[in-house]
């Protein structure tokens, strides 16, 4: 006969006729198998060690495919289970109103495969009812209130409860529809098996050799394997027929003994095999990897064929021992597990508060943030060594942890942002400072030259640093000129150190003449008459200069500090002396060049303000803007006051020239 693989549909005749050898074979079944079936489950029919396959409950399932560490910044919850989404949607369903259930549920019945959404239609139907029966108490309690006999309340059509009712026809009808094509399968599943035991059957009254004949029995033995499950009230039976039949071959086919006994032999040593493997398996170092382990030995164990009577029940007692050690592993493991996950919720809650507690820090400088931000990677390197917390907290905590992290990383690269827009301003700065000290590093006219380069380095000082990669070839830039300038102007003035004592001396007369002055006698044009005598004196010697400098500054602060009570009205009169000063000495070109920084100093504070007025927009959407908005409208006001100050100074610059025509 042939063997091949067929899933041709049985003819009914013949169908009904092995549906009653099913029948008749199934009290005599139980002799003939090799282990005892679990009579508790029908589904267990095919299972001949059944009580010791436990199935996952919904939170070991999650936490034994969830065992290994966490990697932060997105993935965590892709690492959740469906039952765990639903778990923690429950309490947000049973918080809705009637009309945000009925439009909830109508969205689960769209979007999702109806065998998944039982336990959230289960809740939204139990908060629905629950809404529903309130609002009809109320209904009443104010209807008897109102001085109405409670048997003549009428309850009002409600049309939420009828859109309610018919969405879950919907569900019924979709879920029906679903059972029945697994139930058609199942009978289809049912035809084919019932074809291989006639196959079986007509396999052990054959006269064909036997090797063809041991050959297409392992094939019908691998084609029963393929087939999936049947409906439950035939599928302890239908197992049991075919065992018999399995056994009538070993029984009744013509071969010889040795060959037999060759078969039974070699599955005693398989099921030797998986009893050792199986006992061996309780020193596993993971709970959960040996469970998983000891679920495919038991599908091992079913599909290796029979031994003699003499071990069959040795071998089996053997290895559901072995199994039941296994499985009493795994619930303790587990039961420990739930402990370590409510420690492990206390621990991630504290770094909850101390991530926040970053996010509500308030740092103004690079330094700041990247020790905040240091702190934070710490954080978040002790989260990853932190297991799982219990599944109804694991996603709200992780939650909280991703959004602190989030907002904490928004405002440091908000904080960068104007960072980088104020370096790209400083490098066109010091770029054009830059150009102007290489222009005057060949200059003879060397008190002129050294002022402009004195006034550059000021100018170097005031403005704020650049990126890094150009901060260093900046400076050098910078530097050179001023070393060759200087270099130049100290080979010059190599021999005339005797002027520069009697500069010294000269200065120091004046800084005297300051200290013993009569400050009540003291004006702002005796402050000028001093500028101007000291600016026309020489340079001192080089080992004097700051000192010399320094008392000389200290002692028109003084002077300024008694004439002017406030710092803006000092700048402004020391700005207009200057600008007399240099103008006395016939600089236009050097009030030119001031007016015109002056000037672009305006032009990029009116950028910096539109920036700042611009970024508050994208503050607003982010959170915890309050504070960020709170500084970065300081820093508007701080503009704008420093822009009023500049546009004052060209106003003044532009006045002189006016007297001047």
């Amino acid at each position: 006969m042939t063997t091949e693989k067929s899933t041709q549909s049985v003819p009914e005749e013949q169908v009904s006729k092995i549906a009653e050898d099913v029948t008749v074979v199934a009290n005599v079944a139980n002799e003939l198998v090799e282990e005892p079936v679990q009579e508790s489950k029908a589904e267990d029919a095919e299972k001949p060690c059944a009580e010791t396959f436990i199935d996952f409950s919904d939170e070991e399932a999650h936490l034994a495919a969830n065992s290994s560490d966490f990697n932060l910044g997105e993935e965590i919850a892709d690492e959740q289970t469906n039952d765990e989404v639903k778990d923690s949607s429950v309490e947000t369903i049973s918080s809705k109103t009637k009309d945000e259930l009925i439009e909830m549920f109508g969205q689960l019945l769209e979007s999702k495969p109806v065998q998944s959404i039982r336990k959230d239609v289960e809740v939204i139907k139990i908060s629905f009812y629950k809404i529903h029966r309130t609002e009809l108490d109320l209904a009443k309690k104010t209807f008897v209130d109102a001085g109405g006999n409670i048997e003549d309340f009428d309850i009002q059509i409600d049309n939420s409860e009828q859109k309610f009712k018919e969405l879950f026809m919907q569900y019924r009808k979709k879920r029906d529809e679903f059972v029945n094509i697994i139930e058609q399968q199942k009978e289809s599943n049912l035809v084919i098996k019932l074809k291989i035991i006639e196959d079986l059957k007509e396999l052990i009254n054959s006269g064909e050799r036997l090797d063809q004949t041991f050959t297409a029995f392992r094939e019908l033995q691998q084609r029963w394997k393929d087939v999936g499950l049947v409906p439950q009230t035939k599928a302890k039976d239908l197992w049991e027929t075919y065992n018999l039949y399995v056994e009538k071959f070993y029984d009744f086919i013509k071969i010889n003994k040795e060959l037999r006994d060759l078969d039974l032999k070699r599955n005693y040593e398989a099921k030797l095999i998986l009893c050792e493997e199986t006992e061996a398996l309780v020193i596993e170092p993971s709970i959960v990897s040996a469970f998983y382990k000891l679920q495919k030995l038991h599908e091992q164990w079913r599909e290796i064929g029979p031994v003699t009577n003499e071990y069959k029940e040795l071998l089996w007692s053997r290895f559901k021992e072995a199994s039941s050690r296994i499985n009493k592993q795994h619930q303790e493991y587990f039961e420990g597990l739930k402990e370590e996950q409510k420690r492990n919720l206390d621990i991630k809650n504290e770094l909850c508060i101390n991530t926040e507690a970053l996010v509500n820090g308030a740092f103004s400088s690079r330094k700041d943030w990247n020790k905040a931000s240091e702190k934070l990677i710490e954080i978040q390197k002790i989260w990853k060594t932190i297991g799982f917390a219990p599944k109804k907290d694991n996603s709200t905590i992780y939650e909280r942890f991703r959004n602190a992290c989030d907002n904490f990383f928004e405002q440091k690269r908000n904080f960068y942002l104007h960072i980088k827009t104020e370096m790209e301003h400083n490098f066109e700065l010091k770029n054009e400072i830059c150009q102007i000290a290489e222009s005057l590093k060949e200059s003879q006219e060397w008190k002129k030259s050294t002022e402009e380069l004195i006034l550059l380095q000021k100018r170097w000082k005031d403005i704020g640093p650049v990126s890094r990669r150009h901060s260093d070839a900046m400076w050098k830039r910078f530097r050179s000129a001023c070393d060759e300038f200087f270099k130049n102007k100290s080979t010059h003035f190599s021999t005339v150190d005797e002027q520069y004592q009697l500069n010294l001396v000269a200065k120091l007369a004046i800084l005297e003449e300051i200290e013993t002055c009569d400050m009540s006698a003291v004006n702002f044009n005796t402050i000028k008459e001093l500028q101007r005598r000291w600016s026309e004196i020489g340079f001192v010697p080089i080992k004097e200069k700051e000192k010399i400098q320094n008392k000389y500054k200290s002692a028109m602060d003084k002077l300024f500090t008694t004439l002017r009570g406030s710092d803006k009205e000092r700048q402004m009169d020391k700005f207009k002396s200057k600008i007399h000063n240099i103008k006395g000495k016939g600089g236009e070109k050097k009030i030119n060049y001031e007016r015109d920084r002056l000037y672009n100093k305006i032009k990029q504070l009116e950028t910096d303000i539109a920036l700042l007025e611009n970024n508050i927009g994208f503050f607003s959407k982010s959170k915890n803007a309050e504070s960020m908005i709170k500084d970065v409208r300081n820093k508007i006001d701080r503009a704008k006051q420093e822009m009023k100050a500049t546009i004052e100074m060209v106003q003044m610059i532009d006045n002189q020239d006016k007297e001047k025509e």
